[in-house]
């Protein structure tokens, strides 16, 4: 068993893309929607994986992750409704001693870019880069299978 400590951020500025590796497009769809237990199907390339979340608090959550054939993955996600999948590339940007991972996401979430840092500890000081916004680790309407129900651009 994984635990994820993982903090969100709004992203308030383009100045990122300067330090950003190359960027891995993902889609991902979600098989439960409990707020305390996600289980999604996530495909990126040609790597496929069921991952499991279950939420122990806004930042902290157990996950296990588990890498499946690209085949079955890609039938998982055709079996589901448009409504539980989202689209978004994830660019890795290195600030400080972490790489945050900022992900820009497609469809009906597009035009909200978001960037995560995941930590040790929940209470790990960790160095803000310049363009980082207003936190939302603890906003629900942010978290990825929420984006499916209720794509950004509705609110």
């Amino acid at each position: 068993m994984g635990v994820e400590i993982e903090r969100k951020f709004l992203v308030r500025s383009d100045s990122w893309q300067v330090h950003a590796g190359n960027g891995s497009r993902y889609r991902q769809g979600y098989l439960s929607h409990d707020p305390q237990r996600c289980v999604r199907i996530r495909i990126s390339g040609d790597d496929a994986w069921l991952n499991i979340k279950c939420a122990t608090s806004p930042i902290r959550r157990l996950e296990y992750d588990y890498p499946v054939p690209l085949e079955d993955a890609q039938e998982m996600l055709q079996m589901l409704r448009s409504d539980d999948c989202i689209d978004k590339v994830r660019y890795p940007v290195r600030h400080g001693r972490h790489v945050w991972e900022v992900d820009v996401f497609e469809g009906s979430n597009a035009g909200l870019i978001v960037a995560e840092i995941e930590l040790d500890d929940e209470d790990e000081t960790f160095e803000k880069p310049d363009w980082l916004g207003e936190e939302v680790s603890d906003d629900p309407r942010y978290y990825n299978m929420n984006l499916a129900k209720q794509p950004y651009s509705t609110w």
